[in-house]
């Protein structure tokens, strides 16, 4: 007896451009689970389709005549409920605004090769599907997050350590960009520790997405680049299209940029930068995997760990998407699993100089128990 076939998603492309409209759904299509619904120019014209077609997912271009994809956005974040992978340009002003429209709700976001109006679409065909998957497994936006005011810079930063307690190494990719924003937020600007960040996202992006968390949080943050000391209060972002890795030096510690191959299909990788805090770090530096799909940090995380370092899972009921945390947990790899809302202050106590590892976390975790048949809970 034949299986019934799984329903396939159904995709609505919205996009200004003719020629978008005609190509995305073409490279869509191969895929067998993926069937494009319909197709619109702006969005009003958008809005109407989804009450008309009831895609699971929408892909949308942000520069549109009428409504543009901003205030469409706004509305499928209101009413509709619909996860939306935006299909952005490649410039400073395509970076901005995509940005933006994360921080609205969007689930994730895909860039136009530079030379797509000849055809070269198909160089992200692969990513818009995987994409357009995962926001389908997901389904409605989760609530967007309120970001808490922003804590004012404090020049000079006055009595701070040059050196770090401890260096967190923070991998992350779907949902990432304000998972990370409400964590930055919530940290103070005498902040002990230095965080060095992976986060999926394009070359081109990340110097803006580092100047809007610097922007909204009273530490320290840059887009970093190769020989920036590792400092307390100070957070380095990888630049897209690279790796980084950190390097104990005599006269200060540093992060160090390098162009190796990617790992798990990923350029910056977090496994990367895991291995090398493990490496150069020891028991002083703490692992954190955040919101994100796919396996890339795992098996760095288990580097950390087996160097004696600390490591943090974010639970995966407050993310985006789980499957990076997930991975780490039910491997075993994560000591701690804290929902989003609590990873500041985790962070924030386990970076106090010379605290003992024991009583490094507070009520608000998990630690992680195994057992013959996988993993269990228990409360802090």
């Amino acid at each position: 007896m034949t299986q019934p076939l799984a329903q396939k998603l159904r995709v609505l492309v919205v996009d200004d451009s003719a020629l978008m409209r005609k190509l995305i759904p073409q490279i869509l299509q191969r895929d067998p689970s993926i069937e494009v619904v319909g197709t619109a120019m702006d969005g009003a014209i958008g809005l109407k389709k989804i009450v008309e077609l009831r895609p699971n997912v929408v892909t949308l271009d942000l520069d549109m005549p009428r409504m543009d994809g901003i205030e469409m956005l706004r509305q499928i974040t209101g009413k509709h409920h619909v996860p939306v992978i935006v299909v952005s340009g490649q410039s400073e002003r395509g970076a901005a605004i995509t940005l933006k429209a994360l921080s609205l709700g969007a689930f994730d976001f895909v860039t136009k090769p530079q030379e797509a109006a000849s055809g070269r679409i198909e160089q992200i065909a692969a990513e818009l599907a995987l994409k357009i998957k995962a926001a389908g497994a997901s389904g409605a936006p989760k609530m967007i997050i309120t970001m808490p005011p922003s804590k004012p810079k404090e020049h000079g930063r006055v009595g701070m350590p040059h050196n770090p307690s401890r260096v967190i190494a923070i991998g992350v990719s779907t949902g990432g960009p304000n998972a990370l924003q409400y964590v930055f937020s919530q940290l103070p600007h005498d902040f002990p520790g230095c965080l060095v960040v992976v986060q999926h996202m394009p070359e081109g992006f990340t110097e803006m997405f580092a100047r809007r968390l610097d922007e909204s949080s009273a530490i320290e943050v840059k887009e970093a680049q190769s020989g920036d000391l590792l400092l307390a209060g100070r957070a380095l972002i990888c630049p897209g299209n690279r790796h980084i890795k950190v390097r104990r030096m005599e006269h200060g510690n540093i992060a160090i940029l390098v162009d190796q191959p990617r790992v798990n299909g990923h350029r910056p990788s977090a496994d990367v930068l895991f291995q090398s805090v493990a490496q150069e770090f020891g028991k002083n530096a703490v692992a954190v995997l955040m919101t994100g799909m796919g396996e890339d940090g795992v098996a760095g995380m288990s580097a950390v760990l087996s160097a004696g370092g600390s490591t943090i899972a974010q639970s995966p009921e407050s993310c985006v998407v789980d499957s990076m945390p997930r991975t780490a947990i039910e491997r075993g790899f994560a000591q701690r699993v804290v929902n989003l809302p609590n990873l500041a202050s985790i962070l924030q106590t386990k970076c106090v100089p010379d605290q003992p590892q024991s009583d490094s976390f507070s009520d608000a975790s998990t630690e992680i128990i195994s057992t013959d048949s996988g993993f269990r809970r228990r409360s802090s």
